[in-house]
């Protein structure tokens, strides 16, 4: 079932999304008896459950077996999982939801494809039409079955008796009654009204008929309604009297991130032509797709860019404040008072062995972690291991199975699928890393900043459906996450060495020590020593530095703003703590 209230990108598609995974379920099964049953055997025929088969291996391992004897047994046996309806309406034509056939795209399951009774399995062949708004789809497949195609009838009687048929919650195609009960306008601008009936519709229905008791096609089911039993179908005049040959788009929804409550109104209206297999359909509506999410962040971050940090009045607090100077990192937002501040704390810690922990934390959609190595690990080996690091940040238990009752927490990802570096507005070199999680048709998208202790890492979990969107987001939400870096002097003189893992910042930064007898740190704003007999001066010295943004050269830069150095490591601020503040800002 599916949600068409079009809010906030293609919110629709989202809670679409979920609920097709729902059809992953048990459930239950009833005839409706009113129905001829010559009628129930000439729709059933005609019906077919739509399914994307389960991915073939899987790098992931987990804490311990996993317990499949508990799962149904068709659930655990069954190579392919169940995603929703489709239903014949002519020779070698059929119809499923818009939100059922793109379910796959971008995933770790296989394509979408018909399973008829018998369990054959028909690949799809062609694409013929498409509705993203009014959430159809009509295709070929390859080597049909000759089935008889369901009769439609455009002009149904108000309160009669109708019947879904359809792949309820994953246990096959089955037919429950209830009536035609009334009209509702289609949301955006009225241009048609959705069928609303009353007889059940249960997650995998979605795309299946809605029939009157003639067995003629009214309606295509396609979400249920979240407070009563007035659930929605698509008129079948909505889709067969489409246009032939064309994929059309035509919806709107607002558009936000996590750091303000500023809004745009995104319009994707577009099209373009079909037939197509369903690898370049695919291709096609992700360039579509993927085109509208880069407008909307782009309208979106330039509708007042006078009141985008760091610039405006708003921004005065930050700027002329003190840095922040936690290990843990925090969102820049802004308030409904216009004003920016620091959002995010940490709300879990794992400990690892050897005097290492993960912090953990959320901010809106994102997760945010703080990585303290073991000190057997050294920095340099978890920086530049992509699957050592994945583990260690499983650690921190973010990612688990569900398997009937049990949750299972995954203890490795293997190799990511992707390893670059991304640059942001401040010159942080953020390591951009995705792993696939089969299980769950989705990516785990980590942008990760070394420091010299360990990691600063934003996450999200990102269905392949919108692996685009939530990382263009992610991105953009890097300019506003802040970081302070914290490290023993020892590990410090390490870090600096990692040229290529540095922030622009630090590029030509130097700090030196001599046991017992002086530190000096000197960088392009500024140079000092410390010595000894003012503070001991030792490998484990803590060097904190806090960055803020600096006004420089008739433009705003990321730059050390405090520098903190702790007489031991895990000793709080005070009387043995040298701290220099620098200027947070100089005229632009």
């Amino acid at each position: 079932m599916g949600n068409h209230a079009g809010i906030v990108r293609h919110a629709w598609l989202r809670a679409a999304f979920l609920s097709v995974l729902l059809a992953l379920c048990a459930g239950q099964t009833s005839v409706a008896a009113t129905l001829d049953p010559s009628i129930i055997g000439k729709v059933q025929t005609a019906t077919f459950e739509v399914v994307s088969a389960k991915p073939s291996s899987e790098a992931v391992t987990y804490e311990k077996p996993l317990p499949m004897d508990l799962v149904p047994f068709q659930e655990r046996n069954d190579k392919y999982y169940s995603i929703g309806t489709a239903f014949s309406i002519g020779k070698n034509r059929y119809l499923t939801a818009a939100h059922v056939m793109i379910v796959p795209m971008g995933g770790l399951w296989g394509e979408p494809a018909l399973r008829d009774a018998g369990g054959h399995i028909f690949a799809i062949d062609k694409i013929e039409k498409f509705s993203l708004h009014r959430d159809f789809v009509e295709f070929s497949v390859k080597n049909g079955p000759d089935v008889a195609p369901l009769e439609v009838s455009t002009a149904p009687a108000m309160n009669s008796e109708v019947f879904a048929v359809g792949n309820a919650l994953g246990t096959g195609v089955v037919v429950r009654d209830g009536l035609y009960t009334s009209n509702t306008p289609e949301e955006q601008d009225g241009r048609w009204n959705w069928l609303r009936f009353s007889a059940a519709a249960s997650p995998g229905n979605s795309g299946g008929p809605l029939i009157d008791k003639d067995g003629k096609v009214i309606g295509v089911v396609l979400r249920k309604s979240p407070n009563e039993n007035l659930n929605y179908a698509l008129p079948i005049g909505e889709a067969v009297n489409a246009p032939e040959h064309l994929a059309d788009f035509d919806t709107r929804g607002q558009y936000r991130l996590d750091i303000f409550d500023a809004t745009v109104t995104s319009t994707l209206k577009t099209s373009f032509a079909l037939p197509l297999s369903f690898d370049a359909f695919t291709t096609a509506f992700e360039k579509v797709n993927n085109a509208h999410d880069d407008q909307a962040l782009k309208d979106l971050l330039a509708k007042e860019p006078e009141k985008l940090f760091p610039n405006g009045s708003g921004s005065d607090r930050i700027l002329r404040g003190h840095p922040r100077m936690e290990a843990f990192p925090a969102l820049l937002t802004r308030g409904n008072d216009g004003e920016w501040g620091w959002s995010g704390k940490s709300q879990a810690k794992t400990q690892l062995s050897n005097n290492g922990f993960i912090e953990g934390g959320m901010v809106g959609g994102s997760m945010l972690f703080y990585v303290h190595r073991s000190d057997d690990m050294p920095a340099a080996k978890l920086h530049a291991d992509p699957v050592l690091f994945g583990d260690t940040l499983l650690k921190g238990n973010m990612v688990t199975r569900n398997v009937a009752s049990e949750r299972i927490r995954v203890t490795s990802l293997g190799k990511p699928v992707q390893d670059t570096v991304y640059t942001d507005r401040w010159q942080r070199r953020w390591q951009l890393r995705k792993w696939g999680i089969p299980f769950a048709n989705s990516n785990f998208l980590t942008l990760s900043l070394p420091v010299p202790d360990g990691y600063v890492t934003v996450a999200r979990l990102t269905p392949g459906l919108f692996e685009h969107e939530r990382e263009v987001d992610l991105k953009a939400m890097l300019d506003f996450v802040g970081v302070a870096y914290h490290g023993r002097l020892s590990e410090w003189k390490d870090f600096l060495r990692e040229g290529a893992v540095l922030p622009a910042a630090l590029g030509s930064f130097k700090i030196d020590f001599d046991d017992a007898k002086q530190f000096r740190y000197q960088s392009k704003r500024v140079s000092f020593i410390v010595p000894n007999d003012v503070q001991p001066i030792a490998p484990d010295n803590l060097l904190v530095l806090g960055f803020n943004v600096i006004g420089a050269d008739g433009k705003f830069v990321w730059d050390v703003g405090d520098i903190r150095l702790n007489r031991i490591a895990n000793e709080p601020d005070g009387i043995n703590t040298i701290s220099t503040v620098l200027p947070s800002v100089e005229p632009v």
